[in-house]
C-alpha cells in the first residue's frame, strides 16, 4: 500500500498464467491482509458474474453448502482449485465470526464473478440473465409499459443448445448470434435496459440494493452476452479482435459497478487488468484490444490500482530459469523468494537500458513487457511455482 498515494477503491493483483495454486494462495495471503487492515468489502475473480451470485449468497448468508457452491459458483473449471475453495471458506467464516452473532450486512465481505458467462470454446445462452430481468420488471411496472411478454422471448430464445454449440468458434456460420430471432432479442434487451432506467425512482424506492444491483447486472449480461454472440456469427477479419474486446467491455463494466458499491479487490489474469492494450496470437493472427484494466483505469484514474505478478520458473510447464538479461532474470537474481517491487521506481533506475523481452516456451505463461513497467504500479514476484505434488 506504501507504493500507492492513497487506497485505491478498485486494488487489481494479475497473474501471468492460470492454475497454479502457489499464486492462489499468495493472492488468497494478500487479500486477507488488504481485508482486514485496508478495509477492503470485496473479492472479485475471473469467473463468470451470474455464477458468482451463487458464491456470493453462501459467503454473505450461509445459502447451500460448500461442495455445492465449488461445484456451481465458478467458470474455467475455477472450482476444482483447492485455493479457491479455502478463499471462499475464509469469506464465509469472516463473515460469521464477529461476535459469534455474524457482521452486519455494511460490514460484510462480498464475492463476485467479474467475467462474462463466456468460455474460450463458446458462450452460455442469453437466457438466464434475459429472463431474470424480464421477470423483475413484470413484477414491478403496468405491463402496458414492457416491450414483449416472457412467452415471446422464450419462442425467441429457443433451445439453450443453439447459443452453446461449441462449433461455433471456429464456424460462425453455424452461429445464431446474427438470425432474425437474435436481432429481435438484441432490440428487446436494449428496451428493457432502458425502461429499468426510466423506472429507476419507482424501482428503488421498492427495492433493496442487492435486488438492485443484481438486476443491473442482468442487464449488462443480457446485452452483452447477445452482442457477443453476435460477433459470434461475424465471418469479417475483425471476428476475434472484436470478441476479446467485448469480453474485457463487459469485465470493466462489472468491475465499475461493483467500485460503485464498496472498495474491491481483483484478481485475473495480467492481461485483463493491465493499462496498456493486450495482445494475443490467435487463429494465425495478432490480435489487440483494450483491456478491462485499460477501460477501469481511464474512468477511476488513482482510484484504480494494478499490481503485476511475476514469476521466475515453472519447472514442470518447462519455464526454467530465466534469460539473466530478461526483467525476470533480474528479479530471479535477488536473495527473496517472493518480494514487492516498487515498478515505476524500478523503471526509472533501468532508464532506457530496458531488459529483454522473455519467450515463454509454453502458451499458458505470459512473461511480463518490460516497456510497460511505467502502466503498472507494483510488482509481486515469486521466484518458483512448484508443481502441484511439491505444493502439497
Amino acid at each position: 500500500m506504501r507504493l500507492l498515494p492513497a487506497r485505491p477503491r478498485l486494488l487489481a493483483l494479475g497473474e501471468p498464467t492460470h492454475g497454479e495454486d502457489t499464486l492462489l494462495d499468495l493472492r488468497n495471503e494478500l487479500f486477507r491482509q488488504l481485508v482486514e487492515e485496508e478495509g477492503y468489502r470485496t473479492i472479485a475473480i475471473e469467473s463468470d458474474c451470474m455464477m458468482g451470485l451463487v458464491v456470493d449468497d453462501y459467503v454473505t448468508s450461509g445459502t447451500g453448502t460448500l461442495d455445492e457452491v465449488m461445484a456451481r459458483g465458478f467458470s474455467h473449471g475455477w472450482g476444482a482449485s483447492a485455493a479457491n475453495r479455502e478463499l471462499v471458506r475464509w469469506m464465509r467464516a469472516y463473515n460469521v465470526r464477529a461476535d459469534n452473532d455474524g457482521r452486519p450486512a455494511s460490514k460484510r465481505l462480498r464475492f463476485a464473478g467479474f467475467d462474462g458467462p463466456l468460455e474460450m470454446a463458446g458462450a452460455a445462452s442469453p437466457r438466464q440473465a434475459l429472463t431474470a430481468l424480464h421477470g423483475y420488471l413484470a413484477a414491478r411496472v403496468d405491463a402496458d409499459l414492457l416491450p414483449c411478454t416472457g412467452e415471446t422471448l422464450d419462442r425467441l430464445l429457443g433451445t439453450d443448445d443453439r447459443w452453446t454449440n461449441t462449433a461455433v468458434m471456429t464456424d460462425p456460420s453455424q452461429s445464431v448470434g446474427q438470425s432474425a430471432e437474435a436481432v429481435q432479442l438484441r432490440l428487446l434487451a436494449d428496451d428493457l435496459v432502458a425502461l429499468l432506467d426510466m423506472q429507476t425512482p419507482h424501482l428503488r424506492a421498492t427495492t433493496s440494493q442487492d435486488d438492485w444491483d443484481r438486476v443491473r447486472l442482468y442487464g449488462r449480461t443480457a446485452t452483452g452476452l447477445l452482442r457477443y454472440h453476435h460477433w459470434m456469427a461475424d465471418t469479417s477479419p475483425a471476428r476475434l479482435t472484436r470478441l476479446c474486446a467485448q469480453r474485457d467491455l463487459m469485465m470493466a463494466d462489472n468491475l465499475l459497478a461493483l467500485a460503485d458499491r464498496d472498495p474491491v479487490l481483483v484478481h485475473a489474469h495480467n492481461a485483463h487488468l493491465q493499462r496498456q492494450k493486450s495482445s494475443m496470437r490467435m487463429g494465425g493472427m495478432r490480435l489487440e484490444w483494450w483491456s478491462a484494466g485499460a477501460l477501469v483505469s481511464d474512468r477511476l484514474g488513482e482510484e484504480y490500482a494494478f499490481v503485476a505478478t511475476a514469476l521466475g520458473t515453472i519447472r514442470h510447464q518447462g519455464v526454467d530459469t530465466p534469460p539473466p538479461d530478461t526483467l525476470e532474470g533480474l528479479l530471479y537474481a535477488l536473495p527473496e523468494d517472493r518480494c514487492v517491487l516498487d515498478a515505476p521506481r524500478l523503471a526509472t533506475i533501468l532508464g532506457d537500458m530496458r531488459p529483454a523481452p522473455r519467450v515463454s516456451p509454453w502458451f499458458g505463461y505470459a512473461p511480463l513487457d518490460p516497456g510497460h513497467l511505467e502502466g503498472i504500479d507494483g510488482i509481486v514476484f515469486v521466484k518458483d511455482v512448484p508443481g502441484q505434488h511439491e505444493h502439497e
